[in-house]
């Protein structure tokens, strides 16, 4: 159990700007390789402007409102689903580890929640050069989030997550370190 070992033993909690955790190893190598090679088309060889959002398909989001397609968005994530958990075993086991009882009650008590009633949701996420996302906060309903770096060519580790204050000022940005989050 790899995320469950990383949480556990390979993890350090931050209270500023607010609670969070990073840890180390939290991926096996075989999670890691589908990561990179999953089919995520490289979004700067088209002509789409980024607009601080997932959708990135150049319209504002009135363009996209009641558009089930997303408009002109190209898939540049990939959620993990049943219909492609072939593709992806060891995220399949990945997923399968957050859902035992084990993990989401060591998680439950780290960040004083209860999850026994959540869903999982695991996405693969490529943002390429020039990708920015606009600071907000997730919706109520997502009841934790995490991310994995995946960054196997040694790309510069500010390229991290940014953390900001209420003010919307940059207070920290976890470091874009490999297999870290």
């Amino acid at each position: 159990m790899t995320f469950l070992n990383s949480i556990k033993n390979h993890s350090k909690k931050h209270e500023f700007p607010f609670d969070h955790w990073e840890y180390d190893n939290a991926l096996s190598e075989g999670a890691i390789k589908e990561i990179v090679g999953a089919d995520i088309p490289d979004v700067t060889k088209h002509n789409l402007n980024y607009d601080g959002t997932r959708a990135i398909d150049g319209g504002a989001a009135e363009f996209r409102e009641g558009i089930a397609s997303g408009g002109k968005a190209i898939k540049f994530r990939c959620f993990i689903t049943k219909e492609n958990a072939k593709e992806f075993p060891n995220l399949v086991e990945f997923i399968n580890e957050l859902q035992s009882k084990e993990t989401h009650e060591t998680i439950s008590k780290m960040i004083n929640k209860n999850l026994s009633n959540s869903y999982v949701r695991v996405e693969v996420i490529c943002d390429r050069e020039g990708f920015w996302l606009k600071p907000h906060c997730d919706i109520k309903e997502k009841l934790l989030s995490g991310l994995i770096f995946v960054n196997n060519v040694n790309e510069s580790e500010d390229l991290g997550t940014d953390f900001y204050n209420e003010k919307l000022e940059k207070v920290k940005t976890v470091p874009y370190k490999h297999n870290y989050g």
